[in-house]
C-alpha cells in the first residue's frame, strides 16, 4: 500500500465495508417487510426512535394509518411492530452513519491536503452520490404508503444500483490509490471482460425486479418453472415489453437464465486467463468464477427454499462480492491511459 495514500486508502475501505453492510440489512428490511414502518422522513431529528411506551404507541397510531397496516399487518401488536420498525430505523441509522463515515474524514483530509489534486473532484461525486442515495431511498419508502403496500419494484432496483454504483465507484478509486498493477491482455479477453459487465449489472437489476415483485415466490424449481422451460404466463401481457418489466413469471425466467449467461461468460474468461500465462489476472478470474459459482448455487437454494431470510440476504450480499472482483477485473485490464500505473506484460 503506497505510504501517501494509506490514509485515504483505509477510509474508502472502511466507507465500502459499509456499504455493503447497508445493502445486505437493506435487504433483510426488505424481506422482512419492515421498510414501511417508519412513514415519514426526518433526516435530522428521525435519528431518535420512540423512547417510552407513549411514543411508541403514537408511531404505531401513525403507522396504523397506512396501507401496510389496514391490508396486511391488521391486528398486529405493538411488540411486533417494534421489531419490524427496529429493522427500518437500523437501515436509516446506517445510511446516516455512512454519510458521517464519509464526509468527516473527507473534509479533514481535505484541510490536511492529504488527497492527491486529481481525485478530490472524484470524491465530491462521491458525495453527491451518497446524498443523492438518501433521497432516493425515501422515495421508494413513499410508493408503499398509498394504496398498494408495497414499495415499486422499479424504485427499488434504482435504490439498489444506486448504492452498488457507488460501491463499485469507491473500490474503482481504492484501487487507483493503491496504483494496482495493470496487464496486457488480447482484444478478446478484453472484449468479454466489457461485455461482461453490462449482462451482470441487468442480472442485478433484475435479481431486484424479482426481489421487489415477490417474483421468487413462484416456479420455486430448477432448472424447469414448473416443469416447463418458458410457462405461457411469461408472455400474457401486451404489449410485450411490459412481460419484461412487470410479468412476474418473466421477470423470474429472466434472472434465471442471464445468470447461466454470465456464468458461460466467466468461464470463457477463466479459461482464456489460464491460457494467458498472466498470473495476476488468472488469480483473480479464479477468484470471480468461485463467487459467480457460489452466487449462482446460493441463487437455486434460495429460490427452492422459497426465499428464507438467511440464503436471500447471502445472495444479496455475494452480488456486492461479484460487482467488487468484476470491477477489480475491468480495472486491471482497461487500458492505462495516463500512463501513471505499473502494467506486467
Amino acid at each position: 500500500m503506497p505510504k501517501s495514500n494509506r490514509a485515504v486508502i483505509i477510509w474508502l475501505i472502511a466507507v465500502c465495508f459499509t456499504i455493503f453492510s447497508m445493502v445486505v440489512v437493506g435487504g433483510i428490511t426488505r424481506l422482512t417487510e419492515s421498510g414501511l414502518s417508519m412513514v415519514d422522513w426526518n433526516p435530522v431529528v428521525g435519528i431518535v426512535p420512540p423512547l417510552n411506551e407513549s411514543e411508541w404507541e403514537q408511531a404505531f397510531e401513525v403507522y396504523k394509518n397506512y396501507p401496510q397496516y389496514q391490508k396486511v399487518n391488521t391486528g398486529m401488536s405493538l411488540d411486533d411492530f417494534k421489531e419490524i420498525y427496529y429493522w427500518e430505523y437500523g437501515h436509516r441509522v446506517l445510511g446516516r452513519l455512512i454519510g458521517i463515515i464519509y464526509f468527516v474524514p473527507f473534509v479533514l483530509f481535505l484541510m490536511l491536503g492529504k488527497i492527491e489534486k486529481p481525485m478530490v473532484p472524484k470524491l465530491w461525486i462521491g458525495l453527491v452520490l451518497g446524498s443523492l442515495q438518501g433521497v432516493l431511498g425515501w422515495y421508494m419508502v413513499k410508493s408503499g404508503l398509498v394504496d398498494i403496500p408495497r414499495v415499486s419494484h422499479y424504485r427499488l432496483a434504482a435504490h439498489l444500483m444506486l448504492a452498488l454504483l457507488i460501491l463499485g465507484y469507491l473500490s474503482w478509486l481504492v484501487l487507483t490509490l493503491y496504483k494496482i498493477n495493470r496487464v496486457e491482455m488480447t482484444d478478446l479477453f478484453r472484449t468479454l471482460t466489457y461485455t461482461l459487465v453490462p449482462i451482470l449489472l441487468l442480472q442485478i437489476l433484475y435479481g431486484a425486479f424479482v426481489a421487489g415483485s415477490r417474483a421468487g415466490f413462484g416456479y420455486n424449481t430448477f432448472p424447469l418453472m414448473n416443469g416447463e422451460f418458458l410457462p405461457e404466463m411469461a408472455m400474457q401481457l401486451t404489449p410485450f415489453w411490459l412481460n419484461l418489466l412487470d410479468n412476474n413469471t418473466m421477470l423470474q425466467f429472466l434472472h434465471r437464465w442471464i445468470g447461466v449467461l454470465v456464468m458461460a461468460i466467466t468461464s470463457v474468461l477463466f479459461i482464456l486467463a489460464w491460457r494467458s500465462g498472466c498470473s495476476s489476472v488468472k488469480r483473480l478470474t479464479s477468484l470471480l468464477m468461485i463467487v459467480v459459482l457460489g452466487q449462482f448455487l446460493l441463487g437455486v437454494l434460495t429460490l427452492i427454499n422459497i426465499i428464507p431470510i438467511g440464503l436471500a440476504s447471502l445472495h444479496q450480499a455475494g452480488a456486492c462480492i461479484v460487482l467488487i472482483v468484476m470491477v477489480w477485473l475491468v480495472y486491471i485490464v482497461f487500458p492505462d491511459q495516463a500512463g501513471d500505473a505499473n502494467r506486467e506484460p
